[in-house]
């Protein structure tokens, strides 16, 4: 059905003259078409050459350009970053090595501060022990005193005691004497 249909379209537009050449259009017209052909060629042939010749190696020209420029940003920044990364390497030892001479520092520092406080411990503890003996030798020294100065107040006092108890005087020779002899018996206890 659509073969009969084109069959059909196709007459009656041969039929019609709808190629319009008759009817006024001249480029339709086959005894124009080697001028026509000319012309094109012509015209084709100048925008041909023009485009290749003029534009096209302005064109290139400025691609060129731009990937010479692209490839020396590349560059630049391929450099930029290996100066960037060797300062890194570079900052990276000097922190490391930093951290080394901190902590050297601070063994040395803690080194020598022990050796200070155990010597001045050492100075210390020598005072304190010769404080120590010259107060165990006062405490001593007043233990011997005072039992001079308790057998005296004993004496008195046992003189005083006696004296009232029994209202006479003994002789102060044989108090002593006793007092002496219960210190010494005693003694041992207190020194």
């Amino acid at each position: 059905m659509k073969r009969y249909l084109s069959l059909i379209i196709g007459f009656f537009v041969i039929k019609t003259n709808l190629f319009a050449a008759e009817a006024g259009m001249p480029q339709l017209d086959p005894t124009y078409w080697a001028s026509q052909a000319f012309w094109l060629i012509l015209v084709f042939a100048i925008l041909y050459l023009s485009i290749s010749k003029l534009y096209l190696p302005k064109i290139k020209g400025n691609l060129d350009d731009r990937e010479n420029k692209i490839k020396e940003d590349l560059d630049n920044a391929n450099k930029f970053k290996e100066n960037s990364e060797a300062k890194i390497k570079e900052y990276a030892t000097i922190l490391e090595n930093a951290k080394r001479e901190v902590a050297k520092i601070h063994l040395e520092s803690k080194n020598n501060l022990n050796k200070d406080i155990q010597s001045k411990k050492q100075v210390m503890e020598k005072e304190i022990e010769r404080e120590i003996f010259k107060a165990q030798k006062e405490i001593i020294e007043l233990k011997k005193s005072s039992i001079a100065s308790i057998q005296n107040i004993s004496i008195n006092v046992a003189s005083n005691i006696i004296e009232d108890i029994s209202g006479d005087k003994l002789n102060e020779s044989s108090i002593k004497a006793t007092v002496d002899e219960v210190s010494k018996k005693n003694m041992g206890k207190y020194l």
